[in-house]
């Protein structure tokens, strides 16, 4: 027996809210342009925002532009009036925001873009040096390990009551926490759950206990949760001032909650963002794209991808399979065979999972992976790899 350890946060996290205003801006420029490039970073305080980073695009978009953009993720996060005070809160309307993007490095890019050289798929190569990884495992519907899979569900539906009004008086912040019991390799039970609730100062911590317990923990009609699930609810007892106002955010602080919850390895880079053409976005979406493709086709139970780059080169550097041994055929062919099934150039990338296109302000919160709608999430490879390997045996 053993236990393994997950957490989610909501989109009112402070970290969080710096993810979802990276990638809002992000998305509003690749709307405009599909082809720009963008690495920005955010920071969030009780008391001002700020943006920076570099971007090449035709976008068009001023400084004004994306201080909107700003102020809307902000208010679809929940930081407005009620119950928020303008004159004196965190305040989507009212906070003081500030814009600092630069052109990208001429150095960079003229390394990464060698447009009409040879085949089209080799013409970018990537952004930067880095590694990625990608991951799946059969412990879910999602093929995500469960503690991270129950622990998103968990903050997504804490998201939602408060949404929709269910639990009124919950406000944006929080954080859940999951462990999960495990016998030998298969999860069997939810032995704890915690939630930390942002709240207004009337919320008693016994009805929040109940409430949480009805309408978040047994809602999400999670199998492994049952009566013998400890729930551990606001530890420090009152969890009134969250959000900006309690700490500071900055984009990329959360790329455990964003990935396996630990689970799995996680390369050097954060995401959020990141214009798809960064491999440490796009690859580790397109090695989770091949690793769950090999679970989905029943070549291995549990599979791990690792793809690394040099900058400016397209070819990967490495491709590393590893199964765990829980393969079912010679681990050696099953490697050879997903990175010849599998094309790691970044722009093959872009083409296969279209990725440019404004889809990334919805990654920024209750993870990356393990969610259908994304096109990394997809398993349309799976029969084509598992026709590839019956013709391997």
């Amino acid at each position: 027996m053993r236990f393994f350890t997950s957490e989610s946060v909501t989109e009112g996290h402070p970290d969080k809210v710096a993810d979802r205003i990276s990638d809002s801006i992000l998305d509003a420029i690749l709307r405009e342009d599909p082809m720009a490039r963008v690495a920005c970073e955010t920071m969030v305080a009780s008391a001002k925002v700020i943006v920076a980073g570099e971007t090449t695009n035709s976008a068009g978009l001023t400084h004004d532009d994306l201080e909107e953009v700003v102020r809307a993720a902000l208010r679809e996060i929940g930081y407005t009036n009620p119950p928020f005070r303008p004159d004196v809160d965190f305040h989507a309307d009212t906070v003081p925001v500030e814009v600092l993007l630069n052109p990208q490095s001429k150095d960079i890019a003229a390394g990464v873009m060698k447009e009409g050289e040879g085949d089209p798929l080799s013409s970018l190569g990537a952004g930067d040096q880095g590694l990625m990884f990608g991951y799946a495992i059969r412990e879910t519907d999602q093929l995500m390990p469960a503690p991270i899979q129950l622990a998103h569900r968990l903050a997504e539906r804490l998201a939602e009551v408060r949404r929709n009004g269910v639990l009124g008086y919950l406000r944006p912040d929080g954080k859940t926490q999951v462990t999960v019991e495990y016998e030998g390799s298969r999860p069997v039970h939810v032995s704890r759950v915690l939630i930390s609730a942002h709240h207004a100062p009337e919320a008693s911590r016994d009805q929040m206990e109940r409430d949480l317990w009805t309408e978040v923990v047994m809602a999400i009609g999670a199998e492994l949760i049952d009566d013998r699930t400890d729930l551990l609810v606001n530890p420090t007892g009152n969890f009134v001032i969250g959000g900006p106002l309690g700490d500071a955010g900055l984009t990329g602080r959360k790329i455990i909650v964003d990935t396996y919850g630990g689970y799995a390895r996680h390369g050097g880079g954060a995401f959020s963002g990141k214009d798809p053409t960064k491999v440490d976005r796009s690859a580790a979406y397109y090695a989770r794209y091949a690793a769950k493709n090999v679970v989905a086709a029943g070549l291995a139970e549990r599979c791990e991808i690792q793809v690394a780059y040099a900058i400016g080169k397209a070819e990967p550097f490495s491709v590393d399979l590893e199964t765990f041994g829980t393969e079912a055929i010679d681990r050696n062919e099953l490697a050879d065979l997903v990175e010849g099934y599998f094309d790691f150039r970044p722009a093959a990338i872009l083409k296969q999972l279209d990725l440019r296109r404004p889809i990334y302000a919805a990654t920024s919160a209750y993870g990356h992976f393990g969610r259908p709608d994304f096109p990394w999430e997809s398993t349309d490879a799976a029969d084509g790899l598992a026709k590839a390997a019956e013709g391997l045996s």
